[in-house]
């Protein structure tokens, strides 16, 4: 079979990335480049600020790629672009490239949801063993979806309120943390000990999550605290809330494979790169017999690699997009 090469475009938060990608698994060239430390100043992503960025970044994101493959766009194959979900200015920029690309190139353009490009990050250098039960877990995604086989999902819960990484960054701000938060609070825990006693959302037989209740009782804990002049152990308070956090996460990924089949266990998202909640599920496969898939750290945060790696099943079954695509700010994660 002939090899395909995917060029991916990636703007859809704060890093503009771009990938060429070798049958959905070799990373031929890859760029990411990142806006962390300008949004740091002012404690978080600011929209318009990051679609100016991609706006200037874009074309050397581009030529810098090319410039490290030896890979030429006549032999690319198609383009694909993160569509949805994301910030709607930052989309845009990457979209209204592809389709450029895909115009001047002469090459089909595939549109790829952000959220399966995180869990297709786990086909980077691997297999997919399918069915497989995938722990989605981002700044606005908390997920857990059943894979039958490529592109078939089945939502079998989501959060009700806030996305578990919304909640790190959050509990970050509470204990004066800069942004970005969630790596923070994971550094400042493993200072700590669990000794705070916090709620236990959700602990219920669905597979929904809530994240929610647990950030206000962190808000209602410090205020109240803070009133009665007493000290606040940082460093065990984020352990305390990380601890229970993924305590959470654990229930449900427990529940589901104790009520189904699964040859494998995927993490995916931006928390995935968090080392306790590794460590955490990686126990969990080893006592439920299968195998644990994390993406290497590099493919954890939003990267053009892993929109290669979705775009290709769509790629094989001639799935395209036409000039009309749009971005689109919210999207769920869908079967095609």
């Amino acid at each position: 079979m002939k090899d395909v090469y995917i060029f991916a475009i990636e703007s859809s938060c704060d890093e503009t990335s771009m990938a060429i990608v070798k049958n959905g698994k070799e990373i031929e060239s890859f760029t990411v480049l990142t806006q962390m430390d300008t949004h740091a100043k002012f404690g978080g992503v600011v929209p318009e600020v990051a679609s100016r960025m991609h706006t200037e970044n874009i074309t050397m994101v581009f030529q810098e790629t090319i410039a490290k493959s030896s890979i030429s766009m006549d032999r690319i194959d198609a383009i694909a672009v993160t569509y949805a979900p994301g910030l709607l200015g930052s989309l845009l920029v990457g979209v209204e490239f592809a389709k450029t690309l895909a115009l001047v190139y002469k090459k089909p353009l595939i549109a790829v949801n952000h959220m399966i490009g995180h869990i297709y990050a786990n086909r980077i250098d691997n297999d997919l063993k399918f069915p497989l039960l995938a722990l989605v877990v981002s700044g606005g995604h908390t997920d857990l979806i059943k894979m039958n086989k490529d592109y078939d999902f089945q939502i079998l819960g989501s959060t009700l309120d806030d996305a578990i990484g919304e909640a790190f960054d959050k509990v970050a701000r509470i204990l004066g943390l800069q942004y970005p938060g969630g790596p923070n609070v994971e550094r400042l825990a493993l200072q700590g000990q669990p000794t705070y006693d916090l709620p236990k959302p959700l602990n219920d037989s669905s597979y929904n999550f809530s994240f929610s209740g647990l950030k206000s009782s962190i808000i209602n804990l410090v205020h109240n605290e803070q009133q009665r002049h007493h000290e606040i152990r940082k460093s065990d308070l984020a352990c305390s809330f990380q601890t229970a956090a993924v305590d959470q996460l654990k229930r449900k990924v427990k529940l589901a494979l104790k009520n189904g089949e699964y040859q494998e266990l995927i993490l995916a998202g931006g928390v995935s790169a968090s080392r306790y909640l590794r460590h955490e599920m990686e126990e969990i496969a080893i006592n439920h017999h299968i195998p644990l898939s994390v993406p290497d750290f590099k493919y954890c945060t939003d990267n053009a690699a892993m929109i290669g790696a979705a775009a290709y099943p769509l790629f094989l079954n001639h799935q395209f997009a036409d000039f009309n695509l749009n971005a689109q700010s919210n999207l769920p994660i869908t079967s095609k």
